[in-house]
């Protein structure tokens, strides 16, 4: 038996997220399906971030068992053409038996994209979050550095408790305004050097963690967005995660402009 590894891209619009549910349009069984057909074997497909309804995915990765016999690079061809369009198997490759794809993630970054615009794109609706109200990117960046580090982020959790804590670690968090943004790339966007620049209509939030709470990263970008709008100043958002309670936190931003950018592991 070889364990393989996939790191997978896909377009979550019309899908109910990664895990399986009964009666439901989800990636995990899509791809579990697509194995099952190539392999006539069924799997259980782990994965580094189970991604919420609608959420996409530049850099997935998920693991399984097979001992199917193709050569593990070949798994990605061969897997493709039997997905749909709106999922991409981006590599594949053998690994240690023991390797876990949700467990073995050191950290994982995702990314939220605003589009700040007071005109609509026919194109982007998918995959942004449109805001006509002009956002100040600067502070809205200014505030997202308090939630650096170790910390109960209760404030930032729906429906808690999800999980056995709600402590997570938080490594690195930007927020940047973008004269244009690189859909496909998972490649962290980075600082621009020449503030002067910044006028563009794309706001991105890139956030690094240990882990992620349910709605964790929404909640953030909901909560940093009144701080762009003045709404709020920028120390309400200390005020918030010490106050451990989600009902006085921003809303939920839309799922369409969140992505699973990437995957860190051990070398």
């Amino acid at each position: 038996m070889k364990t393989i590894r996939l790191r997978i891209a896909y377009n979550g619009t019309h899908y109910s997220g990664w895990q399986t549910q009964p009666e439901r349009k989800t990636v995990q069984s899509e791809v579990e399906a697509a194995i099952e057909k190539l392999t006539r074997q069924k799997v259980n497909l782990l994965c580094a971030g189970r991604t919420d309804a609608g959420v996409h995915a530049l850099g997935q990765v998920a693991s399984f068992r097979s001992d199917f016999k193709i050569p593990p690079h070949r798994w990605r061809p061969a897997l493709q053409s039997k997905l749909p369009e709106d999922i991409v198997i981006l590599e594949s490759d053998e690994v240690p038996e023991d390797f876990h794809a949700t467990y073995a993630a050191i950290s994982k970054r995702y990314r939220y994209v605003i589009y700040n615009s007071q005109v609509d794109h026919p194109f982007w609706k998918d995959f942004v979050w449109r805001i006509a109200q002009e956002l100040d990117a600067e502070k809205m960046n200014e505030a997202a550095q308090s939630l650096v580090g170790k910390h109960d982020f209760r404030s930032f959790e729906s429906h808690w408790p999800n999980k056995a804590t709600s402590v997570r670690t938080i490594k690195a968090v930007s927020v940047q305004r973008l004269k244009q943004w690189d859909l496909w790339s998972p490649a962290h966007t980075g600082v621009a050097e020449d503030q002067a620049k910044l006028d563009g209509d794309f706001i991105v939030l890139e956030i690094e963690a240990d882990g992620f709470l349910y709605n964790m990263v929404r909640t953030i970008t909901g909560t940093l967005v009144n701080v762009g709008r003045g709404r709020w100043p920028i120390k309400d958002v200390q005020r918030i995660l010490d106050a451990q309670d989600r009902k006085i936190a921003g809303g939920t931003a839309p799922a369409s402009g969140l992505y699973l950018a990437q995957v860190y592991y051990e070398v």
